[in-house]
């Protein structure tokens, strides 16, 4: 089975026997629970797209593990212009879906962890190489959804893991045995895990050889023993739990996160990729926030002309499309939009080969790519908000819309453009809401402050690419300077 497609997708969620607590309830069927629904949906987009003929070059390539066509999600990059489909295909899910959907950090991991993995095995003469060419091809053959782990609680962030009052506020190693190890601890904030069939664990920091116990990676079932997971909240989410659509401001998709526990966990040798070189965690952590700052000049750029479009038509509905301070608006938003997506093309152009053979973005400008991510969302929201007005957040709820006596009076009221229904008015208004202030910020608002970092994480990353020392060597060569 190469290509899944979303019912299939769905149906092998179904047989998995995931433990996941939502709002302190342990869920029996989860694939149908009302507040994780949407954002499986998002995901079953990623494999029902890929069938479809005019978007197939985007979302499927030709693996150089197996020589098959697989999902884009499960590929390694294998030229710049692998790079910048992705990046492509990214948008284009964001415009679908307008949301989250989900498989971006399985796939950074895939290929961080690829090219990791040679270097390792390069100065250890270790097989972990070998062991992820196997995994991928399993992940290839069976079109998995991936949860690439990363980020642990972390506690006391002036203290190396080590030196933590609780030894399990990051992932380790508690046990070495012949046959593999076993790990505690946890893994927040992650995107899809409760939609994933596996997770990929990486450390999420640089490590010295007294944090050798945390310097782990592996591969491990959605389902296995000893894992089980507590779904986030989001704002507004209880909307979802109401009935209607309206309000929930995307009536069919979603993004999630959630606290991913590792109670004693035991992981095989065979799905072991780094374990306990220390000098190679942060390697790994560079190489996976490059890719995934890269990500973001696609998904949010999509999901951001969808905010652009929604824009635009609570305008048009609101009677004041044809004002210029509008029109100039809606021009400020775009530039700013197409301003990140030109960022992710760059640094996938600019990308370069490493030695296990995948594609590696330029890290300056993906980390640069990133630094806009966390300003000019902010500002597209704030132009939206704008021009939408205060009824976004103002406005009766759905029942009262429908309510057979005060219904007929929310409906004479909140009319806006007369050739317009009242009820289309309010899917736009609650569609901007959900992205600029409701549910959706996993997928747009403050996802675009703290995913794949936080802002100061990219400025280390933008200080240690920026060539200062060679800028300022230009100017003596130009001035005639000799040292």
């Amino acid at each position: 089975m190469a290509l899944m497609t979303g019912e299939q997708y769905i149906k092998s969620l179904e047989k998995m026997n995931t433990k996941v607590y939502v709002t302190g309830v342990l869920v029996e069927d989860f694939v149908n629970h009302p507040l994780i629904r949407p954002s499986i949906n998002s995901i079953a987009a990623t494999y029902d797209l890929a069938h479809i003929e005019e978007h197939k070059e985007l979302m499927t390539a030709k693996s150089n593990i197996t020589g098959e066509v697989v999902n884009r999600f499960c590929h390694l990059h294998q030229s710049t212009e692998d790079l910048k489909n992705k990046v492509k295909m990214q948008r284009l899910l964001g415009q679908k879906t307008a949301s989250c959907f989900q498989r971006c950090v399985g796939m950074d991991a895939f290929n961080a962890l690829f090219s990791t993995t040679f270097e390792i095995d390069e100065a250890h003469g270790t097989e972990y190489h070998e062991r992820f060419k196997r995994y991928m091809k399993f992940v290839q053959d069976n079109d998995l959804v991936v949860d690439g782990a990363m980020t642990d609680p972390k506690g006391d962030r002036g203290l190396a893991p080590h030196q933590q009052a609780d030894e399990d506020l990051y992932l380790h190693v508690v046990e070495q045995r012949a046959d593999g190890i076993v790990v505690r601890g946890a893994k927040a904030h992650q995107t899809g895990a409760v939609n994933s069939h596996e997770h990929l664990i990486m450390p999420t920091i640089a490590m010295g050889e007294a944090d050798k116990d945390y310097a782990v990676s592996f591969s491990i079932e959605t389902d296995a023993k000893g894992i089980f997971m507590i779904y986030g909240r989001q704002s507004c989410d209880s909307r979802k739990l109401e009935g209607g659509s309206i309000d929930v401001g995307n009536p069919k998709f979603g993004g999630q996160e959630a606290l991913v526990v590792f109670d004693d966990v035991f992981i095989p040798n065979e799905r072991i990729y780094l374990n306990g070189e220390v000098e190679f965690a942060g390697m790994l952590v560079e190489r996976f926030a490059g890719y995934h700052r890269q990500s973001y000049g696609g998904c949010k750029t999509g999901v951001g002309d969808a905010l652009i479009g929604a824009t635009a038509l609570i305008a048009e509905y609101n009677g004041v499309a044809r004002a210029s301070h509008i029109k100039d608006k809606l021009i400020e938003m775009t530039h700013l939009n197409e301003t990140l997506y030109a960022c992710g093309i760059a640094c996938s152009t600019e990308g370069t080969q490493m030695k296990a053979g995948n594609y590696m973005v330029n890290l300056l400008l993906a980390n640069v790519c990133k630094q806009n991510i966390t300003r000019f969302p902010y500002e597209i929201s704030r132009l939206a908000e704008d021009i939408a007005g205060g009824l976004m957040v103002t406005m009766p709820g759905e029942a009262d819309f429908n309510h057979p006596e005060i219904g007929a009076v929310c409906r004479k009221y909140f009319a806006g453009n007369a050739s317009v229904p009242v009820e289309n008015r309010q899917k736009v208004l609650r569609f901007i809401e959900n992205l600029t202030l409701g549910s959706s910020a996993v997928g747009y608002r403050t996802e675009s402050m703290h995913g794949a970092g936080s802002p100061q994480a990219q400025r280390i990353m933008i200080s240690r690419q920026g060539n200062i020392q060679g800028k300022k060597q230009f100017v003596k060569d130009i001035v005639d300077i000799i040292d």
